[in-house]
């Protein structure tokens, strides 16, 4: 089944920017957030609950996987309720709508509804399982982009989040088989990748930590810390290596400049290099030549080894170039290389924001996204208010609705599968069952 990163419009595109309920003549600051009747409009009018409800549930008749579902909700006074389920999607849609909160939370599946929990012991409430989930934010890119700082995000430095999420699709489905993934808007500066496949569900919080093990290479983007990764490279880190490079010279040495800073590229880029010799060097030329472009000092880098290798024997030259080569592979995995928020991985109890939630400081809708996504794209819950209006509460006509459809789409293929292999697993038992 194609995941929906193999999905998309590239022209969708979201109105300015605001976020309370639109009247004539009213420009709301940028900084405003969602107002509680904002919210409730929104979860009256537009949120997808049947959709959430079946993604969830992996089939359209309630079952197990949402009735002992925890949600958990988050409201504007910083109140914070745990250990909601809900046993229809008239439930879900009633009990949210009612309680109005600013976001709900996805957690997981237990051996008794969530709800129950006060009546039972707290060794008889046992996770059973969860999507494996990863989080990807732009903080962790913040040593390396110049673009934009904090919160701010734009097309520039979203390239980070693009290649992240192309390293991981590319090992989901080649190293693990996965197919039943998708990629949410964080509503700001990331993106939540959501794996559905039932041997991902049901991983352990050990096997959670062990795939983490096996993604999450780069663990401390510092600045001053040198990777020096172990050669020969993991094929996942070959195949990563291979994706990546293409795009740092465009991104990291154009784009966003990262070394243009003659402090940072004597600080970090110069100590990156496997010679000590080459590392003062190339310090003494950045200091007395400030300024000079990132591509400027990459090429630099390969103009001072050549020097320094000029007297020595072709072995050793071949040796000190396959070195420093690799210093510079290991540069572009450091730079580029998706890491992950592990806290988010690693337990099966974690909660996670539903899609589809809105953003409290941006208004951003929490949509689906594809490679081809950048954050202008999202609809914003204003801009949706307005477009109800104009179009007589059609959702059809909004721009809510491509993403809409793209989930859809997903989750309609996605149950299919799973009843599909619940069937034959059925079938399977029943033959074996006859031959015992």
């Amino acid at each position: 089944m194609p995941s929906l990163v193999e999905a998309g419009d590239p022209n969708l595109l979201a109105a300015p920017s605001s976020s309370v309920t639109p009247h004539q003549g009213f420009t709301p600051p940028s900084n405003y957030g969602p107002s509680s009747s904002d919210m409730q409009y929104y979860y009256q009018h537009l949120y997808p609950f049947k959709q959430i409800f079946q993604w969830l549930n992996h089939s359209p008749k309630p079952g197990r996987d949402i009735i002992n579902r925890e949600f958990a909700m988050a409201f504007r006074s910083g109140a914070y309720k745990r250990y909601n389920s809900f046993n229809t999607v008239q439930e879900f849609k009633v009990q949210i709508q009612k309680a109005n909160p600013d976001r709900f939370e996805i957690g997981a599946v237990y051996n008794k509804p969530p709800r129950e929990r006060d009546s039972l012991l707290k060794t008889e409430m046992k996770a059973l399982e969860k999507e494996l989930v990863f989080d990807i934010d732009m903080d962790d890119y913040d040593s390396y982009r110049t673009c934009c700082s904090g919160a701010q995000v734009c097309r520039k430095c979203w390239e980070f989040i693009k290649l992240a999420m192309k390293v991981i699709n590319i090992s989901l489905e080649e190293d693990f088989g996965f197919d039943e993934f998708v990629w949410v808007f964080s509503g700001r500066r990331g993106a939540h990748c959501w794996i559905s496949d039932k041997r991902a569900r049901v991983m352990t919080d050990s096997h959670r930590k062990n795939m983490l093990d096996y993604m999450n290479v780069v663990r401390d983007r510092n600045v001053e810390k040198r990777l020096n990764l172990v050669r020969p490279l993991h094929p996942h880190l070959s195949r990563s290596l291979e994706i990546l490079k293409p795009y740092f010279v465009d991104i990291i040495l154009r784009e966003q400049d990262t070394w243009r800073d003659d402090e940072l590229a004597i600080k970090s880029l110069a100590t990156s290099s496997h010679d000590k010799q080459l590392t003062e060097q190339l310090k003494k030329l950045w200091t007395n030549r400030p300024g000079r472009y990132s591509e400027e000092k990459w090429k630099d880098m390969d103009v001072v080894a050549s020097q320094i290798i000029a007297s020595y024997s072709k072995p050793r030259q071949r040796d000190y170039l396959q070195r420093l080569r690799e210093s510079k592979e290991d540069i572009i995995i450091q730079t580029l290389y998706p890491k992950l928020d592990v806290e988010v991985t690693k337990q099966t109890i974690h909660l996670l924001k539903a899609p589809f939630c809105v953003h409290p400081a941006t208004g951003n809708v929490c949509v689906p996204i594809t490679e081809s996504f950048s954050p202008e794209m999202a609809p914003k819950l204003i801009t949706l208010q307005n477009e109800m209006d104009t179009c007589n509460n059609q959702v059809e006509q909004t721009s809510l609705q491509p993403f809409l459809d793209l989930f859809t789409k997903y989750v309609n293929t996605m149950v299919k599968q799973e009843l599909s292999s619940q069937k034959r697993e059925r079938e399977e038992e029943s033959k074996q069952s006859l031959d015992f």
